[in-house]
């Protein structure tokens, strides 16, 4: 049975099959003075069979960037630049400064002692903790120390502040944000705090010690803002989540053992445009391809392996970061026989699912692997 694609429109092109006349090409001419146009000329281009994603598979190996990163403190003060962030640039996405999709990444460095200014803005934002000792985040008033493979919020519209103590080491850390998106949506505002810097109001980590107490909620706790009050999730308590997790249940084919990061008082996802999960691969597991709507970056916090995306292979170890552009095909692989590899995850799900928008398909054919390059 035909899909009706033959006659309706072509697949490549974008543009309807039909013929170009004198009079038609006049016609667009006419239209295109008047700020209009035909939508059968374009009609592939935006509206397509399915997802075609203009972001690229793309691996940012952290043994390659380490060094760049760590430069920056010697040619820019933070006072100057703000905040020394070595951002990723997609090929497919340079001119909105993406990693993929909607969503930015970059790797940002401070030194003991430092702190950036205090500031706001309407993009949702995240850190995931690399390297280094003594780094904190405050956040409307709660300050949270922070260690390695740690994942922090700054909620849009929050006012947050970073900075390493001077007891502490060199720290590197990934920021995640949906800056394209709120852009793109004409709604961002970056406000820099009038004091330069916040009080702290609280004692330190008291969201963990509130919001962070799996199965208990504050007696008389009230949270009513659209994003987790936990603002911290440690790395030890997420591992030992994942371990066991792992004991009772075998784990999905497509992504192993995996939780979603969840704000504790709707269960729902920590940010309202930012999801994020965890997933552990056990020795010698590898996964089976399948794809879905919606952008995800991955940050490799325990282990090696490799994933095949898009027919294409990329081996990965800690601390390297690559994204998975939507719609396209992935699978995952450990190559440790006595270890198991962690992956961090963030991801627009909730916009996607918020708006209806998700729709996933598993890879049906050699058994639910893709052939590669």
């Amino acid at each position: 049975m035909s899909s009706g694609r033959e006659n309706y429109r072509e697949d490549v092109a974008g543009r309807a099959n039909v013929e170009d006349t004198p009079e038609l090409l006049a016609y667009y001419d006419e239209l295109e003075a008047l700020e209009a146009g035909a939508l059968w000329t374009v009609a592939n281009k935006i509206e397509p069979w399915e997802p075609q994603s203009s972001s690229v598979p793309m691996i940012w190996r952290y043994r390659d960037l380490r060094e760049h990163v760590l430069r920056s403190v010697e040619l820019v003060t933070p006072e100057k630049a703000g905040r020394r962030v070595i951002y990723l640039n997609n090929p497919g996405r340079r001119e909105f400064a993406a990693a993929v999709g909607w969503l930015y990444s970059g790797l940002q460095v401070m030194h003991p002692g430092e702190a950036a200014s205090a500031h706001r803005h309407s993009a949702s934002a995240l850190r995931f903790i690399m390297e280094g000792a003594g780094a904190y985040t405050i956040v409307d008033g709660h300050k949270m120390t922070l260690n390695a493979n740690d994942f922090v919020l700054t909620p849009n519209g929050t006012w947050h502040e970073h900075g390493v103590e001077e007891s502490g080491s060199p720290c590197i850390w990934q920021d995640g944000l949906d800056i394209p998106l709120v852009n793109t949506l004409e709604a961002n505002f970056y406000e820099v705090h009038p004091d330069l810097r916040q009080a702290v109001g609280f004692a330190v980590d008291d969201m963990t010690k509130t919001w962070g107490n799996p199965g208990l909620t504050p007696g008389g706790g009230a949270w009513d803002k659209g994003y987790s009050p936990l603002y911290k999730y440690e790395w030890e308590r997420t591992y030992e989540a994942l371990k066991r997790y792992a004991e009772a249940t075998d784990g999905s084919p497509y992504d192993g053992v995996m939780m979603e990061y969840i704000n504790p008082v709707t269960s729902g996802p920590v940010m309202q445009t930012i999801g994020a999960s965890m997933q552990m691969l056990r020795p010698g597991e590898k996964t089976k391809a399948h794809r879905h709507t919606g952008s995800y970056l991955y940050q490799v916090a325990k282990g090696k392996g490799y994933s095949i995306i898009g027919g294409k292979r990329f081996d990965w170890q800690e601390r390297d970061i690559f994204c998975v552009p939507s719609w396209a095909w992935h699978e995952h692989a450990n190559l440790s026989d006595s270890d198991d590899a962690c992956l961090f995850c963030f991801n627009d799900l909730p916009v996607m699912r918020s708006l209806g928008l998700y729709r996933e398909e598993a890879l049906a054919d050699n058994g639910g692997h893709q052939p590669q390059d």
